[in-house]
């Protein structure tokens, strides 16, 4: 075991996809999973501000090609991405970078190039969009080789059985 992280599994959720209470279960910060609460989704779905994102398969593209862009601007090795409808992958190792700062980065940036491409394409008025993610999402620490190995291998071949994932290597 390394004393270092070797890589952060960061995993993040599309704005509305996944409400806390939800069927599926949920995840408090530093609570863990917790069971369903349909009254808390309901109430949690009543806040929403702007309706559910579900991204197409352009919009998924620009999300892995950001992320691929920012790790090799900061000299990240990104082992894995892979940006689906309602939720985002990425496995990197990033020295001296903590991964809730990874995280952040990597969403900001989407969120810009998602925008920039909505406001590209509008005609006439529109109105942008500013909620494209939930807030945080998950961060976990890899020590060594092999919940390395699981977390690439999660990211590129179990969300869709061998369609399209993406990698940098």
């Amino acid at each position: 075991m390394y004393s270092e992280p070797i890589a952060y599994f960061i995993t993040w959720t599309c704005y509305g996809t996944w409400l806390p209470g939800d069927d599926r279960g949920w995840t408090v910060w530093h609570g863990g999973k917790q069971p369903p609460q349909p009254l808390l989704a309901d109430w949690c779905r009543e806040q929403m501000v702007e309706e559910p994102v579900l991204l197409d398969a352009q919009q998924r593209e620009i999300v892995n090609q950001v992320i691929r862009d920012h790790c090799k601007k900061r000299n990240w090795h990104l082992h894995a991405v892979n940006c689906r409808s309602n939720h985002c992958h990425v496995v990197v190792t990033a020295p001296n970078y903590d991964g809730e700062t990874v995280r952040n980065q990597l969403k900001g940036w989407a969120k810009r190039k998602l925008k920039k491409r909505q406001k590209d394409q509008a005609i006439g008025e529109i109105t942008l969009r500013e909620h494209w993610w939930t807030k945080g999402g998950s961060v976990r620490v890899i020590y060594e080789l092999d919940p390395l190995d699981s977390a690439i291998e999660y990211t590129l071949e179990a969300q869709d059985f061998g369609g399209s994932s993406s990698t940098s290597d």
